[in-house]
């Protein structure tokens, strides 16, 4: 009887699931069949309106091109600084300092005010006149990513979303990329300068410039002084004889051979660094170094086509709802008068 009854429930389960898969089958068939009939209604209503829809583009186009023309132009270039401040931790390859982010902050301040419209707290801030502060639109900082961490600059993070945890694309600790939007491009060498002179001459990092190269001295000096200790040990010591002392209990006697201790590799090591350190002092002497000036740009930045990016869709969405409603005008007004809306 038991064996009865366990049979029973297994098919009603079995039956149950087939029942269950049947049922999801025919769900998903409605749903693919209700899609592909959306997509077949839409593609006819689009091929049916193609005037009006073709017209709402070009009007797009049209206004696009008018916005163009009763603007000012806005052009765009990129400033590439190198940090000469900073402290980079061999084990984390990042700055112990931090003094990219603070210049970075420093930088970013100068948005804030183009964005206010603070002509004045940018006048103060850059030393220009008036007249030139106003042909500027933006001044914005960003990091430079290194992918790998193989030392080369990869691309500028505009977006601001690089994942700081990340530890194998990083912020290159000692690169910081400048964005300036401006109306006369003819003023973009004058207005690097004065970048160049807003951070050089904050007096915290003139302080910290002033300590890097003390530090920088003393550390050349010191190199120099080993060089001289180690050069004169080897034409003292070119190499040395070390021989175990015969046992005397003993009737073997252990010989070691001639062992030549050389100092090459050592001096050019001490050299090399001796050398970065010679660059530093004489190259990179300002809070900061250009590695890349602004290039001239070739063409404005507010185009047909930065327009066009806004206004096509924005036309061609706005003319395609208005045809779905005047399509649809009477179901509208049935329903209205339905619901007495």
């Amino acid at each position: 009887m038991s064996e009865e009854t366990d049979k029973r429930d297994k098919q009603n389960s079995e039956i149950d699931l087939i029942d269950l898969f049947n049922r999801i089958a025919r769900t998903i068939g409605i749903w693919l069949r209700f899609a592909g009939r959306a997509i077949l209604i839409g593609m006819f209503f689009l091929l049916r309106k193609w005037l009006p829809l073709s017209l709402s583009i070009i009007a797009g186009l049209a206004v696009s091109y008018g916005l163009k023309k009763a603007s000012n132009s806005l052009f765009s270039s990129d400033l590439v600084f190198r940090n000469n401040l900073v402290q980079i931790d061999n084990l984390t390859n990042r700055d112990i300092t931090g003094t990219t982010a603070d210049i970075i902050h420093r930088f970013n301040r100068l948005h804030t005010f183009c964005e206010e419209g603070n002509i004045t707290a940018l006048t103060g801030a850059l030393g220009e006149s008036e007249a030139v502060i106003r042909n500027i639109v933006d001044i914005s900082a960003y990091w430079i990513i290194d992918l790998n961490k193989d030392g080369t600059a990869d691309f500028v993070d505009y977006k601001n979303n690089h994942n700081v945890y990340d530890t194998t694309n990083i912020r290159m600790p000692d690169r910081l990329n400048i964005r300036v939007r401006i109306k006369e491009p003819q003023e973009l060498k004058n207005l690097q300068t004065r970048l160049f002179s807003y951070i050089s001459n904050d007096s915290l990092f003139q302080q910290r410039n002033r300590l890097r190269f003390e530090q920088n001295r003393e550390l050349l000096r010191r190199y120099t002084y080993e060089i001289e200790q180690i050069d004169s040990l080897q034409k003292v010591k070119y190499f040395e004889e070390t021989r175990r002392n015969p046992d005397k209990g003993s009737q073997m006697i252990f010989l070691q051979e001639n062992r030549t201790q050389l100092f090459h590799n050592d001096i050019l090591s001490l050299y090399r660094s001796k050398q970065g350190v010679e660059s530093e002092l004489s190259l990179h002497k300002d809070v900061m170094t250009v590695l890349s000036e602004f290039p001239y740009p070739s063409r404005r930045v507010n185009g047909i086509t930065f327009y066009a990016r806004k206004w096509v869709p924005f036309l061609f969405l706005l003319t395609l709802i208005v045809l779905i409603l005047f399509e649809n005008r009477k179901r509208i007004a049935d329903i209205s008068r339905k619901y007495k809306v």
